[in-house]
């Protein structure tokens, strides 16, 4: 018996060709220009001969192809920027460790040596200014009255002295070489400033701010968070943050 050999036969032609390789991924899962067009070549390689694909419906999937990557490459670009601001502002930043930066703060960090300098900030003219500041139990440790201040900023300067009369060895109260009270130096530690003032009649609480070193700063990633001031006593603070640099 014969055998039936189809090498060069007519049915050749009714053979699918070899398949269809598949764009190699760049590992990230995103579609790149060149997996977009190896993509389209094979759309109109194998599409239906009776019903190919309109002008119209290519051209606008190149078009949506185009925008997407050009949004892409927007978003890269915007980073790139973002990150060398972020450098920019590291090397502006860094010349503020070491100096006094005004924060608003109602917290005060004695080290038991150096005065702390707070700053009430007043909307108009007030009197009856009064002053207190007390300790982490809540004690006031230390009032002052001020008869009258102008609206704008009052530095308010505390050396750590309390409203308490130091005592000698014997129990006696202390006094200086003038005859005048000595009184008692508060211990290290956080203290809380509060300031009242009576303002058109009516008496108001006034905000307040704090003067403190910077100690260090913090890099932000360029894109969800920026750079941050490391500020003594106070946390991190955004440049934002930062109402006065002491000079």
């Amino acid at each position: 018996m014969s055998k039936v050999d189809n090498t060069g036969s007519a049915l050749d032609g009714l053979y699918w060709g070899d398949k269809p390789t598949t764009p190699e991924s760049d590992g990230n899962g995103a579609l790149t220009q060149s997996d977009f067009f190896a993509l389209l070549t094979q759309q109109l390689a194998y599409q239906d001969p009776t019903k190919p694909v309109e002008n119209n419906e290519m051209i606008a999937q190149m078009t949506q192809f185009t925008m997407a990557d050009g949004i892409a490459s927007l978003n890269t670009n915007f980073k790139d920027f973002a990150t060398t601001m972020n450098s920019s502002q590291a090397l502006q930043a860094s010349s503020l460790v070491g100096q006094y930066v005004l924060v608003k703060s109602d917290d005060m960090v004695f080290d038991g040596e150096n005065a702390v300098v707070a700053s009430a900030n007043f909307p108009e003219d007030a009197t009856n200014v009064k002053v207190q500041i007390k300790n982490a139990d809540g004690v006031v440790v230390r009032s002052v009255t001020i008869d009258k201040a102008d609206a704008g900023r009052l530095q308010l300067p505390w050396d750590g002295t309390t409203d308490t009369q130091a005592l000698n060895e014997d129990g006696t109260p202390k006094v200086d070489k003038d005859g005048k009270p000595v009184m008692e130096l508060a211990k290290a530690g956080v203290y809380t400033i509060s300031v009242e003032a009576s303002i058109a009649g009516k008496n108001e609480a006034i905000a307040t701010s704090v003067y403190a070193p910077v100690t260090s700063i913090t890099l932000g990633n360029g894109t969800t968070q920026g750079l941050l001031l490391n500020v003594y006593g106070q946390g991190q603070k955004k440049l934002s943050d930062i109402e006065e640099i002491a000079t």
